[in-house]
């Protein structure tokens, strides 16, 4: 009898038997509040019932048409539709199934399309767990360790993540872009690095945002070095911060995004999207794939479209999160076991430290366990694994952020009393 890996680690007991909107139901049909959202990836909720259709109805048209040998219609009519929420000039689209193999798919263009060989991510980011991609993510060691040698020509610059410093935003910001400067001087000359590979806001490193003044001075390097700003909006996308694609809040401009997660409200699609000139500089046949652009999952993604727009779920998003936001620093307040709450949107992470200001990954752990025991569903991360997530569908309405809040309060209490 065969048997799940045991490398596998649950973050939660349940065994779920179905979903509806912001609720999981177990086997034993206790219901469970999910501020997990797969991950970030059930946007419109639990078997939304227009996503549920548009899938029903294409799986009896075609489950898979393989989009480099053929073309099928949810494909061309998803790729017209992202056209009308992309950022300006990014106007040309590849299909792949995980995020991995989007930022995969943005680095061969990086490195074809500008000749060079280097990339710098920014310390925290997560960006995948293939060989590549685990090079590439900072947020832990645990995606990289024990699979060296990893990929050569990735280069690392600090993140501006003032709580971790101990500093203000500003000389958080300061220090970082100066010793992305030191980086060029010493480790990786502008003229050999293709790209900057960058989250809005850090997802497996903590939930950290960015801010305007360091993406700014990203781009304006970018600008000056012919290199090109890849902004991974994976986690960040389709409406999760408030506004439509987490790079919104920071006025900057990318040249490449990556996609995936909250796209297909939980079918497998991802992808990149990239001016059609940009695309044009790689090598032909560079892009492909056994399943990419699934016809089921585009069908998918296209009714995802119709629901984010039809029932205003960016602007929910944005005003849940604030509620959401507010509540969490309301609990924070009460105990110095939360050393900082911080997020944009429906992405709120609390992180624990203990009275010394190190990293408590004991508690964090107790409160998110204990929180599932009592109907809350979240997830921990950061590169201590203490921050405590709240990632709720961008359906979630004011009276399940209450119902959560009040569930985190009671939780948090109890495990610092």
């Amino acid at each position: 009898m065969a048997t799940l890996s045991p490398l596998l680690k649950q973050a939660t007991p349940v065994v779920v038997d179905h979903g509806e909107g912001a609720y999981l139901y177990d086997t034993d049909g206790r219901r469970h509040l999910d501020f997990t959202a797969g991950i970030g990836v059930t946007s419109t909720g639990h078997c939304h019932p227009r996503v549920v259709a548009a899938a029903q109805e294409q799986v009896g048209k075609l489950v898979h048409g393989q989009y480099t040998t053929v073309m099928h219609k949810p494909l061309l009519e998803l790729s017209e539709r992202l056209g009308d929420v992309l950022p300006t000039g990014l106007d040309s689209l590849f299909f792949a199934n995980s995020g991995s193999e989007a930022v995969e798919a943005a680095l061969r263009l990086a490195r074809q399309a500008t000749g060079r060989p280097n990339v710098v991510v920014f310390q925290g980011g997560f960006h995948g767990r293939t060989v590549a991609t685990a090079t590439m993510t900072t947020s832990g060691t645990r995606f990289s360790a024990g699979i060296s040698p990893l990929m050569g020509g990735v280069h690392m610059a600090p993140f501006p993540f003032a709580y971790h410093y101990g500093w203000d935003e500003k000389t958080a910001t300061d220090f970082a872009l100066r010793e992305l400067d030191y980086l060029f001087a010493t480790a990786t000359a502008p003229g050999e690095t293709a790209a900057f590979f960058i989250e809005p806001m850090l997802g497996e490193g903590g939930y950290v945002p960015a801010n305007p003044e360091f993406m700014a001075g990203l781009r304006e390097r970018a600008d000056e070095h012919g290199i090109l700003l890849v902004v991974d909006e994976i986690q960040t996308g389709f409406g999760r911060t408030g506004k439509f694609w987490g790079h919104d809040h920071f006025g900057v401009r990318p040249d490449v995004i990556t996609i995936a997660k909250g796209l297909a409200s939980g079918f497998p699609l991802s992808g990149i999207a990239a001016s059609a000139d940009l695309m044009a500089k790689a090598f032909p046949g560079s892009q492909g794939g056994t399943y990419g652009g699934n016809a089921v999952s585009c069908a998918a993604a296209v009714a995802t479209l119709d629901v984010i727009r039809d029932e205003n779920l960016v602007a929910n998003a944005a005003e849940r999160g604030e509620q959401l936001l507010a509540g969490a620093r309301a609990v924070a307040e009460k105990t110095p076991a939360i050393g900082d709450v911080r997020g944009l949107g429906l992405l709120v992470g609390s992180e624990f430290t203990t009275a010394d200001g190190k990293p408590d990954n004991a508690t964090a752990q107790a409160a998110q366990k204990l929180a599932a025991e009592r109907g809350l569903l979240m997830l921990t991360c950061g590169a201590y694994m203490n921050v405590v997530r709240m990632i709720p569908p961008l359906v979630v309405t004011s009276e399940q952020v209450d119902e959560a809040l009040e569930i985190w309060a009671d939780v948090v209490a109890e495990v610092t009393k």
